[in-house]
């Protein structure tokens, strides 16, 4: 790496699990290396069905916004270092982190098994932290993962993994999931009214460009 100085400072990816009340920072996970790619998808939200006049133009909602991303990890760096945790797990730790984010804890699911022995008639689901991505500082949204894969490529002696390729599935949480009163809908309005002020950055092509004189 340059050691010029006036290089840069590399912003990692990653995501933050928050408490859903307080939103007191719970985790951090930056990425190893920042994906290469990063795939968007919006679903917008219409009102009615195709064909109905008076409501062709309506939004009931935000769209449904997906991210997918493929993150690799390896702990070369660190068995170079003698560090003692990745020689005696490898990067065990590192993909535990990610995979604890979509199960629930072990405590919870022991209090709600208690529960059930005790005669509770209805035991709640337990609630998991609040996961944010963070993709630079414009981009802070909540989300749900919804695919998870891991892909592990190297082992060390012990068959501890010491290299994966992970890809991750999220789904953006709007106020339409969460709702105006709830902190992580805070955050999804920040993101929301954040792409607003970009958008009115982006310089307004002419008609002419267009090919086109006016409308009408």
């Amino acid at each position: 790496m340059s050691s010029f100085p006036g290089s840069p400072r590399l912003v990692k990816g990653g995501l933050v699990l928050v408490d859903p009340e307080s939103v007191a920072v719970l985790a951090t996970i930056a990425l190893q290396y920042n994906p290469e790619t990063l795939s968007r998808t919006l679903q917008i939200q219409a009102v009615g069905e195709p064909g109905e006049r008076s409501e062709a133009l309506r939004l009931k909602g935000p769209p449904v916004e997906t991210f997918k991303l493929d993150a690799e990890i390896d702990a070369i760096d660190q068995l170079g270092a003698g560090d003692p945790v990745a020689g005696a797990h490898g990067i065990q730790p590192q993909l535990a982190a990610l995979e604890t984010i979509v199960y629930p804890s072990s405590a919870s699911l022991q209090a709600n098994d208690a529960l059930a022995r005790a005669g509770t008639l209805e035991v709640a689901p337990p609630q998991a932290p609040l996961t944010l991505l963070v993709w630079s500082r414009s981009r802070v949204v909540p989300v749900r993962v919804t695919d998870f894969s891991i892909t592990e490529e190297a082992f060390d002696p012990t068959l501890n993994p010491i290299r994966a390729k992970v890809s991750l599935g999220l789904r953006v949480l709007s106020v339409s999931d969460l709702g105006f009163d709830n902190r992580g809908g805070s955050l999804f309005i920040a993101y929301q009214q954040q792409k607003e002020q970009l958008a009115g950055l982006a310089a307004s092509a002419s008609l002419g460009t267009l090919g086109i004189g006016g409308i009408g």
